[in-house]
């Protein structure tokens, strides 16, 4: 039976419509109720897209734009986009914010720092969010902003010389935060840097895992460091923040106050894995409809796992999925690493590159992951002092040929 959409979400894509032309353009729509096959025809919206018009698109009068950047009505940030562009997104100012304080209230571990001032320290790639995070080399006092810290001043933290090290660990120090947030690569190597000097940092009560894909070896190496309750936030900077739950617990919920996720059906023999695509609430800037983030989660008994983006998983022959979720399953109980890589090289070739403090078994790890990998897979470890991140500054867990 083809129901009619919930009226907030109607509302919401009418809403959409009259704000921006963009989506008039690409499909009209007509003034009767809409229906669920009414909503699926309207085509989704993907970032190649949004680079490709350019964000002015969004706009009727681009020039109110402008002026509002002037009187800092709005602001802008570039994120990753694609791998040729960046992309450009307008938002109105306090949006972020909101965004992150329904992001608390929808998590029990955040919860209690909803709605009071609390110190953090963000330690993430730099231009890390829709909050203008520093670019220069601005000394500790400039990059407080509203209780929050942040701790880096480039990026790539396989680079940072020991110097850096030791004036981040100073400041995470002289802070006292009570939230810990960052990219999970960042964030494992904060932790080597924080144990290497022997420093502890009992003020912590809560550490969030987002802007990157975080394994169980992140999670744990962290959790030595600091430990306090991990959370899993999950968004982006161009729809805002959609699901959190407790780290590793396959417990995400979507944040509904933040905006409607639709579930699409990604493979036939895969019927709780989905695609997501995201209908902004309240955007008055660049507001998003049925808009592709390229992400994948699946539907578990306690809420959703983010497996990570699309092409960033596995497919054996069989057909059958394999995720970061169960590369970490497969290593070996006494394996420890700060970060690793698993990257195919040919066919039933792959490469696995970690960073740890000693040199683990490889025949054993080898072995564990071509079990898992499947169809003759022959799998090489290699022990690295660095991984450098993508182009874009961000860190895989598991890249499988380009199909």
């Amino acid at each position: 039976m083809d129901e009619l959409l919930p009226e907030s979400l109607e509302q919401e894509v009418r809403r959409i419509y009259a704000r921006s032309p963009l989506y008039g353009q690409r499909f009209p729509l007509h003034p009767e109720p809409l229906h669920w096959s009414c909503f699926r025809e309207i085509p989704a919206l993907s970032k190649q897209e949004i680079v490709t018009r350019g964000h002015q698109a969004f706009f009727a009068d681009y020039s109110e734009v402008e002026r509002g950047l002037q009187t800092k009505r709005f602001e802008y940030e570039s994120t990753g986009g694609t791998t040729q562009s960046p992309m450009t997104v307008i938002m109105e100012d306090g949006w972020w914010n909101a965004q992150t304080e329904r992001a608390y209230r929808a998590s029990p571990i955040l919860r209690p720092f909803a709605g009071r001032p609390y110190r953090k320290c963000v330690l993430a790639p730099v231009g890390c969010s829709s909050n203008l995070c520093p670019y220069e080399d601005h000394p500790f006092p400039h990059r407080y902003f509203d209780g929050t810290v942040y701790l880096n001043l480039s990026s790539d933290p396989f680079a940072f010389p020991e110097s850096e090290w030791e004036r981040i660990v100073v400041e995470l120090q002289a802070t006292q935060p009570e939230v810990l947030e960052g990219e999970p690569v960042y964030l494992s190597l904060l932790a080597r840097a924080v144990q290497k000097r022997r420093v502890k940092v009992p003020s912590i009560r809560a550490v969030i895992l987002t802007y990157g894909k975080a394994s169980a070896q992140h999670g744990r190496r962290i959790a030595e460091a600091f430990p306090a309750p991990q959370v899993d936030l999950y968004g982006s900077t161009e729809a805002g923040y959609l699901f959190v739950g407790e780290a590793f617990r396959d417990s995400s919920q979507v944040i509904e106050e933040n905006a409607f996720i639709e579930l699409v059906s990604w493979r036939p023999n895969l019927p709780d894995i989905f695609q997501i695509y995201v209908t902004t609430r309240g955007r008055e800037a660049m507001p998003l409809l049925r808009y592709h983030t390229g992400d994948i989660v699946q539907r578990l008994p306690e809420g959703f796992r983010l497996l990570g983006r699309e092409a960033n998983l596995f497919f054996r022959p069989d057909g059958s999925l394999v995720s970061p979720a169960d590369v970490d399953a497969a290593l070996p109980d006494d394996f420890a690493c700060w970060h690793y890589l698993l990257v195919q090289t040919g066919e039933s070739r792959w490469d696995f590159h970690y960073v740890a403090d000693h040199t683990a078994a490889h025949r054993k790890v080898e072995a564990a992951l071509a079990g898992l990998l499947g169809a003759g897979a022959r799998v090489s470890a290699f022990r690295r002092r660095t991984i450098a991140p993508a182009a874009s500054g961000k860190f895989a867990l598991l890249k499988p040929l380009v199909r």
